[in-house]
């Protein structure tokens, strides 16, 4: 089997230049803007908590992972199929049967992005320096991978 990736028989090797420091920086990108997205979240959770008479404090907790979750599933199984970060670095996810990503694909990414990073930090990057298409674990277990967008044709 060889490692060369292509889309509708056109050699795709050069989409994946790059693709792992793209990441990151993408990565850091869509966490400022989750956490600018924390500010009205936490307002409407705040007239929510006094409505429900304190029992929505309970949520200030776990808003990141719901507003940080919504982000990355939306964007993901939108039209470009990439995060406002991953635009900017000029990056697209693409499904290995060629399908689009949709939403519980998307939740299943981003979910097991955070645990296995929990439990491998920093080996889940260094994955990406070892495996074709510079995969992380996540991507081979759920068939996705990280392209350039300016590679491929739509």
């Amino acid at each position: 089997m060889t490692d060369t990736y292509q889309q509708d028989g056109q050699n795709l090797d050069h989409a994946f230049d790059g693709v792992l420091t793209r990441r990151v920086l993408a990565f850091v990108i869509d966490y400022m803007l989750i956490a600018v997205l924390l500010v009205p979240a936490w307002v409407i959770l705040f007239f929510f908590s006094i409505l429900t008479l304190g029992l929505g404090f309970m949520l200030y907790p776990v808003s990141f992972f719901i507003v940080a979750g919504l982000y990355f599933a939306l964007t993901l199984s939108s039209e470009r199929q990439a995060t406002p970060g991953m635009q900017v670095m000029d990056l697209t996810m693409e499904r290995d049967d060629g399908r689009r990503i949709d939403f519980s694909i998307a939740v299943v990414h981003v979910i097991a992005f955070w645990v296995i990073n929990s439990l491998l930090t920093p080996f889940l990057l260094l994955a990406g320096l070892f495996t074709s298409r510079k995969r992380l674990i996540h991507d081979m277990l759920l068939g996705t991978c990280m392209m350039r967008a300016s590679a491929t044709y739509r």
